[in-house]
C-alpha cells in the first residue's frame, strides 16, 4: 500500500487500539501529519472503556501537543485508517467508515493488500510507517515531534532497541534525528509503583526446568519492558541460564526471552516458540515475540499457555544437532560433491565507498558486519540480497568479475554506513556483476534433523539449519563448515 493512493479522500481518522501505546501514538501521529500536511481534514483518536492514564504515554503526548482525542463516535468519515491494530479485533473498537485502511505488525492472518499493509516480521508499526513517508519522500527529520515520535515507538516495542528483526529497524534508528532529552525522560517515566510489585510479584511465582536450566515466568498484564527487566534479574540466577517471561495482552501473549549461553540464541528460541502462531525475534542475547490467541487456540486447541511454553521448550532442546567440527557430523559418507552454478552474483570494491581505512557497518537481514574498506576487501551481493564481505584473493579465485552493472529486486537492498560521515550507500548502487568459476566446489549433505553449526568465522554464534537445508564445507577446507537453506542451495549448486 502507499499512502499517496489515500489522497483521494479528505475527510480522514486515524484510529489507535483502545489504551494506546507508544507505538501506537508515534505510528499514529506520523501518518496524521502526512495527511495534514497534503491539505486533508484528519483527526488522531482513539477510544475503549478508558482514558489514557499512563505517565510516560501522557507525558508524550503533552511535550510534543499530540492532537491524540478520546472518543465515543467518529460519525462516518470517508476514511478510516487504523495503525497499531486490525479493523475488527478484539482491542480496538469498531466505528463505521465508508473506507477501510489497515497499518499494522501484528499477525492475525489478514494479508496485505491494495489498502493494508501488515508486515507481521517487523517489531513496531512505527517501522512500518517510517518505511511508507520515506517512500513518499517526506522529510521526517524536518518535524522533530514525527521524529522522536516514531522513534520511542519503535524503542518501546523492541525492549529498548533489543529485540529488533530487520535490517529497516536498524536503518531507522541511525536515520532519526531526535529530541534526546525528551526521550530520555520518558525512559525514566516508563514504570509505575504497580508495575514495581507486579515484577516482584512474578519473582516469586516462576518455574524451573533445573535440567535444562530454563526459567518460564508468567506475569500480570503491564508494559513489554517490564518483561524485559523481570528476565534480565532472572539470568543473574547461578543456575538458571534462559529465562522466558511472558504474559497476557490484547490479542493473545508478549513474551520476553533472556539467554546467556551460546548453544541457546534468545532470538532461534524466540522464532521456535512462535512459529505459526505468531511472531519473534531478536539478539542472540535478547529478544520477544508474539503468540495470537487465535491462531494459538486453533493450532493447540485447549492446552493451557504454560504446559506449551515448556512442552514447545522440551522440543527444542531435544531436536537440534550441535556441529563444531566436520567429526561432529554424524553420517560424513553421505555428502557429495557439488559445483556452483554459473549464476550472476554482485559485488563491490570497499574502495568504491570511501577512502582507504574508512570504518564501515554492512547491513544485510543477518545482522550488522563491520570492516574497513581496503583494496583487499570487497563485499559481494548474494541470491537473497545478503551482503558479506569476501578477501580479494578469495574472490579472484572464485569468481570472475562480469562487465555489466549487477541489477536484481530484493525486498530489502542490502547498504552500508560509513561510520566516520553517517552517510549511508545503497549497494545496489555500486554494485557490478560477478560470475562464479566452474571450479568452485564444495561438498553437501542434507539435513534430517534440525542443526546448529558454530563456523570458523564466529565461534559464539551458530548457523541453524532446519530439516531439508544443507551442511556444507568448502573442498580445499573441510574445517569451513556452514549451513545452507534448501531454495537457496538448489538454485545455486548441482552435483557433479
Amino acid at each position: 500500500m502507499k499512502l499517496s493512493t489515500l489522497e483521494k479522500y479528505n475527510d480522514i481518522v486515524i484510529q489507535m487500539h483502545d489504551n494506546p501505546d507508544a507505538d501506537a501514538i508515534g505510528s499514529g501521529y506520523s501518518i496524521y501529519k502526512y495527511f495534514e500536511d497534503k491539505g486533508k481534514n484528519v483527526r488522531l483518536v482513539y477510544s475503549g472503556s478508558f482514558k489514557i492514564t499512563k505517565s510516560n504515554i501522557l507525558l508524550l503526548i503533552e511535550s510534543l501537543n499530540l492532537p491524540v482525542e478520546y472518543v465515543t463516535d467518529i460519525g462516518n468519515p470517508e476514511l478510516l485508517i487504523t495503525v497499531d491494530c486490525q479493523y475488527g479485533e478484539g482491542n480496538i473498537k469498531k466505528f463505521e467508515a465508508q473506507n477501510i485502511a489497515i497499518i499494522d505488525h501484528h499477525n492475525t492472518g489478514k494479508e496485505s493488500d491494495e489498502m493494508c499493509e501488515i508486515r507481521s516480521h517487523i517489531v513496531s508499526c512505527a517501522t512500518i510507517c517510517y518505511d511508507l513517508l520515506k517512500k513518499e519522500g517526506m522529510r521526517i527529520n524536518n518535524d522533530v515531534g514525527v521524529s522522536t515520535a516514531l522513534y520511542y515507538g519503535l524503542y518501546m516495542d523492541s525492549n529498548g532497541f533489543s529485540e529488533l528483526r530487520h535490517p529497516l529497524e536498524r536503518e531507522m534508528i541511525d536515520y532519526l534525528r531526535v529530541d534526546k532529552a525528551l526521550i530520555k525522560k520518558l525512559v525514566h517515566s516508563n514504570f509505575t509503583i504497580q508495575e514495581l510489585e507486579t515484577a516482584g510479584i512474578a519473582l516469586i511465582r516462576y518455574s524451573f526446568d533445573e535440567h535444562k536450566r530454563i526459567s518460564i515466568i508468567k506475569a500480570k498484564p503491564c508494559d513489554p519492558n517490564i518483561l524485559g527487566i523481570i528476565g534480565d534479574l532472572v539470568l543473574q540466577v547461578d543456575t538458571i541460564d534462559v529465562s522466558i517471561i511472558y504474559n497476557e495482552c490484547p490479542g493473545g501473549y508478549k513474551l520476553s526471552i533472556r539467554s546467556c549461553v551460546i548453544d541457546v540464541a534468545a532470538n532461534d528460541l524466540a522464532v521456535f516458540l512462535t512459529e505459526r502462531i505468531g511472531n519473534g525475534g531478536g539478539h542472540n542475547d535478547k529478544a520477544g515475540g508474539f503468540i495470537s490467541a487465535k491462531r494459538f487456540s486453533k493450532v493447540y486447541g485447549e492446552l493451557g499457555i504454560e504446559a506449551y511454553f515448556f512442552d514447545r521448550v522440551g522440543k527444542y532442546y531435544e531436536n537440534y544437532s550441535i556441529i563444531r567440527k566436520k567429526d561432529d557430523i554424524e553420517g560424513i559418507d553421505e555428502f557429495k560433491k557439488y559445483a556452483k552454478k554459473q549464476i550472476e552474483c554482485g559485488f563491490i570494491r570497499s574502495m568504491d565507498l570511501a577512502k582507504e581505512g574508512t570504518e564501515c557497518k554492512i547491513r544485510t537481514y543477518e545482522g550488522d558486519v563491520y570492516i574497513n574498506t581496503s583494496p583487499d576487501i570487497y563485499i559481494m551481493i548474494g541470491y537473497f540480497g545478503e551482503a558479506y564481505p569476501i578477501e580479494r584473493k578469495v574472490f579472484e579465485k572464485k569468481y570472475n568479475e562480469g562487465e555489466n552493472k549487477f541489477s536484481k529486486h530484493f525486498e530489502y537492498d542490502p547498504s552500508v554506513r560509513n561510520l566516520d560521515t553517517d552517510e549511508e550507500y545503497n549497494l545496489m548502487e555500486y554494485a557490478k556483476s560477478c560470475i562464479c568459476k566452474e571450479n568452485s566446489r564444495i561438498y553437501a549433505k542434507q539435513l534430517y534433523k534440525p542443526t546448529k553449526v558454530f563456523t570458523r568465522w564466529d565461534y559464539e554464534k551458530y548457523m541453524i539449519g532446519n530439516v531439508g537445508d544443507y551442511i556444507c564445507y568448502i573442498e580445499d577446507d573441510e574445517n569451513d563448515i556452514y549451513i545452507l537453506n534448501r531454495e537457496v542451495f538448489n538454485a545455486t549448486y548441482e552435483e557433479v
